[in-house]
């Protein structure tokens, strides 16, 4: 019998396994990132309960609606409201993002997220921990793929259920825990990586309901596919 691939402990199997069959499965994935950080993270809040194709209407709506988002900042709540609407939970959003955009006016003279540039990884995270409607994966989404570029994974549905199955995390560790635990097992120059690739294989095979153990390049690693 060939023994599974493991972290040496008997444990879960080893991140450089698992990424080593995905990146053969899936491509290589280097690290991509998306723009500004004020931009991502409102795209981001956005996306919050939806698909990608509402949260990215929400988007170019929004920024058509106004010139820049301090004209946000002064908008009334209907104004930001209305275009987002396809994303869906439209009115909460709205009050989030125009708190966030009147704090950054407050306190930094107009609606923007440069200054964190300047920051420690650590420190950004509380900042944006503490504005309306970001949590731990809107503020992981934000230092990830923003251009301020730093190896923090944000743990999605597909990331934690991925996860959960192959034993990275318990079976009773919520999305929210799991971004602590993954982030001790998941080295920082693969961060990038291990969350697209998760998603990935979380979308076309490791489905909630019915994974595909046959097409699985993961599947004598996995205890879900053993059950």
């Amino acid at each position: 019998m060939t023994p599974r691939p493991s972290s040496g402990r008997g444990g879960p199997p080893a991140v450089a396994t698992l990424l080593g069959r995905l990146r053969k499965a899936y491509g290589k994935r280097p690290w991509r990132t998306w723009g500004d950080p004020l931009d991502i993270l409102i795209g981001t809040i956005l996306s919050q309960n939806t698909n990608d194709r509402n949260s990215g209407a929400a988007m170019e709506r929004l920024q058509r609606a106004f010139a820049s988002w301090d004209h946000a900042a002064d908008a009334p709540l209907w104004k930001i409201a209305g275009p987002i609407r396809v994303a869906g939970l439209h009115r909460q959003k709205a009050r989030s993002i125009r708190t966030i955009l009147g704090r950054l006016r407050k306190e930094r003279g107009r609606a923007t997220l440069d200054f964190l540039r300047r920051w420690h990884t650590d420190r950004i995270k509380d900042y944006l921990l503490g504005l309306p409607g970001v949590g731990p994966k809107t503020a992981a989404c934000v230092l990830l793929f923003s251009d301020l570029r730093r190896p923090v994974l944000p743990v999605d549905t597909h990331v934690h259920r991925v996860s959960r199955r192959l034993g990275l995390i318990g079976p009773k560790t919520t999305a929210e825990q799991a971004h602590a635990v993954l982030a001790a097992v998941v080295p920082r120059g693969q961060v990038y990586a291990f969350h697209v690739l998760l998603i990935q294989h979380g979308r076309k095979v490791c489905h909630a309901r019915r994974p595909d153990h046959a097409a699985c390049v993961l599947s004598d690693l996995c205890r879900s596919s053993r059950l």
